[in-house]
């Protein structure tokens, strides 16, 4: 069929025998498509016995001095008519030539205002069917945004209905805007819409402009659901509708041709077979401008037919060739050909043709359209006597029924463990090829909807975010927006800014962020752990009680006079001295309080009331001191504490050292970038400023990062995503602190979507089955690699090592060495004390005193020996020495 096709234009195009009309052709640059129709309307509706000969000149037509030289050029080559385009600046300029030099203009371009005798539109006006479809849905206030390139007669003719009907009407131009700022303008100009609360919006532009302006809608994003926009041109299909066809905006439009109608159906299928090298635009479907330019050439072509017949005269004569003759000699049969193009009355691609004696269209009938789910869809008609006609009511399928038969386009996202490829997916095809939490609740919605889905994993890897400079959305968010898929099941995050785009079902799972970092070093017991169980001040507060009650107990000893005996001699003997004595000197109190609070007693007590008071007050606190001591070293001890430099979000505020950062495109860094909280936002000026950057593209990058970062990075993600990390091997990562917000994961859907509702109870009866619960236990814990205690066993974590008790042990062996130190010292200095005595007493009995008594008294017999050398004046005071041997503080001084 497409061989047949082309070669049948190619043999037309061949003949050159038949008589040939000369036709000019005016086609403003880039009008490919367009000239491309015109080419084969030439070929199609050429005969045997006559046929058209088009001169074609390209130019621009904005530029009315092109437009002048292009028009005298096609005129002085002795065509009969002109087809061609023109814009608002070259509109007078081709209406004033053919109105002076009689030749006929056929253009698609825009109704031109006034009466134009010869200038025939092929475009129909817009006025009626906009009108009518404005009352029709019962706007009273709504803005109007046209292109005054085209004129101003659409916009005067709705301006006057509003002042009869008293609407309000917002007009704004949008025709001037420069092309290298358009963007900001458009941008501009929707926030003034939004500030104004216009929610109603009537585009009077040509199609690509329109293009751009809904580009802009889609990419603020804010202008999407609850608008409504009317397209006010002939090409309701023309544009890509399918970005903003799940957006949730209601847009309606208007079509010329009805490619459900057998005659368009019957081109389209030719015009689909032509090689689109041969004929630039044909593998795009034709335009409503294109279509108007094939049927411009079926009116000529008939119209001239018509001439041909009947033998008119077309022939010209002295300088009715120059158009700038003065005076200007107009075209004798330009009147007839101006006749026989107005009765012309064909069927077309536009319908039916037919024009007026203004050279208008008339008797025409335009399809009204609207924007839904599945397409556009024909809602009506208009026409010149019946007027808006409503032939389908509005409907938005809200079930399932009819995608039984669809399989359903399921974006998801590689993310352990929500989605994971299988170790061996080159054996498996489709969704047989990954595992995880997200592709068994895939599998479970998809059951309890009764549809067929296809799991496909985004393009550019992100959640979905919308760009701050473009306002584009990437991501899964992105491709349910522009149409790329019917459904995301991942860890998307419900937000404000996805709210406003697409729909989320009800949460599947609750979470909030968090902060991951590297799991310190396990701190080494030291040498003294075992005073760990009490803190530094308590210690310290123990020590000066400790010497405070002895020094109490010392001084109450020495005013009581119940703490002062006299010393009983043993055997029934005669007391040695007389003097009192008090057993609770300053060393035997501090003996009394280390016994007391070593819980080893003393074999001296206190013997007065206000001593019992202080012992029993100390006895009291080492109770409690020893209690709550002995009650915490066990911890301390089996447990081996992990000193982590963070713990919490005030805590990476205030410091530099540890850099922070967050998922790129990802819902949390949208938290931190609109919160209104100073320590968040104080987060955000650090991260959005932060060298190197300090976000990641993959939550496993910002994983890598915090485990290569040596401690010095830290990374926000969702709790769920930190949980798991968690508990994988190398097991070197933790979470810390609480978690910053509340917020759930929700299967997503775009804007009006029929799976939103079937979706939504889906999740709720598994929610309410448990399973929701059982895949995360499944996926997060019973699959785990580190164990509660972090990959080792409770038996190691639990049993005592020596390093945790070296201490003691260096006690012991120091008191030990002290105690022989000690007694060494002490040994010496009594040593040395009793050889100072025994050098004195050997002094005594050497003196000749002495020395003669001893002697008188050995010659008399009579006498017995008397052992008492020594006068009691110099005898050694040995139970002052016993006493002071034996309980040190008897020699202390005495008050």
């Amino acid at each position: 069929m497409k061989l047949l096709f082309v070669v049948t234009l190619l043999w037309r195009e061949a003949l050159c025998g038949s008589p040939s009309v000369q036709i000019g052709g005016l086609f403003p640059r880039g009008a490919d498509q367009e000239y491309s129709a015109f080419r084969v309307g030439m070929v199609q509706f050429g005969m045997t016995d006559f046929r058209l000969t088009p001169h074609i000149d390209n130019l621009e037509v904005a530029n009315s001095f092109a437009v002048t030289n292009c028009f005298c050029s096609q005129f002085s080559r002795g065509v009969y008519a002109i087809f061609g385009f023109y814009d608002k600046k070259s509109v007078n300029t081709i209406t004033s030539f053919c109105e002076t030099l009689h030749v006929s203009f056929i253009t698609p371009s825009f109704p031109a205002e006034g009466m134009n005798q010869f200038v025939l539109q092929m475009r129909p006006d817009i006025k009626g069917p906009l009108v009518s479809l404005v009352e029709y849905y019962k706007w009273e206030k709504f803005a109007y945004l046209y292109d005054s390139d085209r004129g101003l007669s659409t916009l005067q003719v709705i301006l006057d209905t509003a002042a009869e009907k008293k609407w309000v009407v917002t007009a704004i131009n949008v025709g001037n805007l420069k092309d290298e700022r358009k963007d900001e303008a458009y941008r501009s100009l929707f926030q003034d819409l939004e500030i104004r609360k216009e929610r109603r919006i009537i585009l009077d532009c040509e199609q690509d402009k329109v293009k751009d302006i809904m580009e802009q809608v889609i990419t603020i994003g804010r202008h999407v659901k609850g608008y409504h926009y009317i397209i006010a041109n002939l090409g309701f299909v023309d544009g890509d509708l399918s970005k903003i066809q799940y957006g949730g905006a209601n847009v309606s439009g208007f079509q010329i041709v009805d490619f459900d109608d057998p005659v368009v159906a019957k081109f389209d299928q030719r015009w689909e077979a032509l090689e689109e090298k041969e004929y630039p635009g044909a593998d795009a479907r034709i335009r409503y401008t294109s279509a108007l330019t094939y049927d411009a050439v079926n009116v000529m072509t008939e119209a001239f037919r018509f001439l041909h017949k009947q033998r008119i005269d077309m022939s010209r004569r002295g300088n009715s060739g120059d158009c700038l003759a003065n005076p200007a000699v107009p075209w004798a049969q330009g009147v007839e050909i101006e006749r026989a193009l107005k009765q012309v009355r064909v069927d077309g691609l536009t319908g039916n043709i037919q024009f007026d004696q203004y050279g208008k269209r008339i008797n025409y009938s335009v399809t009204v359209m609207e924007l839904k789910n599945n397409g556009p869809v024909k809602i009506g008609y208009w026409n010149e006597v019946d007027k808006m006609v409503v032939t389908k009511s509005d409907f938005y399928p809200n079930d399932t029924s009819g995608m039984e038969n669809k399989t359903v386009i399921v974006s998801t996202i590689l993310e352990a463990p929500y989605v994971m490829l299988k170790k061996n997916s080159e054996l498996f095809q489709d969704n047989d090829r990954y595992e995880g939490y997200c592709v068994d609740l895939a599998a479970e919605i998809a059951k309890h909807c009764g549809i067929r889905y296809q799991l496909k994993i985004v393009g550019d890897g992100k959640y979905g975010a919308r760009d701050a400079e473009t306002k584009i959305w990437n991501g899964m968010v992105g491709e349910l927006v522009y149409g790329k898929a019917d459904i995301a099941v991942a860890p998307l995050t419900i937000t404000l800014v996805r709210e406003e785009v697409i729909d989320f079902s009800k949460p599947f799972m609750s979470l909030g962020i968090s902060i991951m970092i590297k799991k310190p070093q396990k701190s080494k017991p030291g040498v003294f752990s075992f005073l760990d169980p009490l803190a530094y001040e308590i210690w310290m507060c123990i020590v000066f009680a400790y010497i405070g009650v002895s020094v109490v107990l010392f001084l109450v000893s020495r005013f009581s006079p119940y703490e002062w005996t006299l010393e009983e001699p043993e055997d029934g003997a005669l007391p040695l001295t007389t003097e009192s004595t008090n057993e609770f000197g300053i060393f035997n109190s501090l003996w009394f309080s280390l016994g007391a609070f070593m819980r080893q007693g003393c074999d001296i007590s206190p013997r007065s009331l206000s001593g019992r008071i202080v012992g029993g007050v100390w006895w009291f606190f080492t109770l409690i001191i020893i209690s709550s001591y002995t009650a915490n070293l066990a911890a301390f001890l089996t447990v081996e504490r992990m000193v982590s430099p963070i713990e919490s979000a005030e805590d990476l505020a205030k410091q530099t050292d540890i850099a922070y950062g967050t998922l790129d495109s990802g819902s949390t860094k949208e938290f931190f970038r609109r919160s209104k909280i100073a320590l968040f936002d104080k987060m955000w000026q650090y991260m959005k400023s932060a060298e190197p950057s300090v976000f990641v593209k993959k939550t496993s990058e910002g994983v890598l990062r915090v485990r290569k970062s040596k401690g010095k990075y830290a990374y926000l993600l969702e709790s769920t995503m930190n949980e798991y990390i968690e508990q994988r091997k190398p097991c070197d990562t933790m979470k810390v602190g609480g978690n910053l917000d509340s917020k759930g994961y929700g299967i997503a859907t775009p804007k009006g979507s029929p799976l939103r509702n079937a979706v939504n109870l889906a999740v709720l009866k598994l929610n309410e089955q448990g399973l929701l619960d059982k895949l995360k236990n499944k996926w997060w814990y019973d699959k785990g690699e580190c164990g509660s205690g972090g990959g080792e066993s409770k038996e190691k974590t639990s049993a005592l090592s020596l390093s945790n008790v070296a201490g003691v042990f260096y006690i012991l062996v120091g008191g030990l060495g002290l105690a022989m130190m000690v007694a060494l010292v002490e040994f010496c200095y009594k040593s040395r004390a009793e050889a100072k005595k025994m050098k004195v007493a050997a002094n005594t009995l050497s003196s000749p005193q002495n020395t003669g008594n001893y002697t008188h008294t050995l010659s008399s017999p009579q006498h017995a020996p008397n052992f008492n050398l020594l006068s009691p004046s110099h005898q050694p005071n040995y139970a002052t020495y016993k006493e002071g041997y034996n309980v040190y503080g008897i020699e202390s001084v005495k008050i």
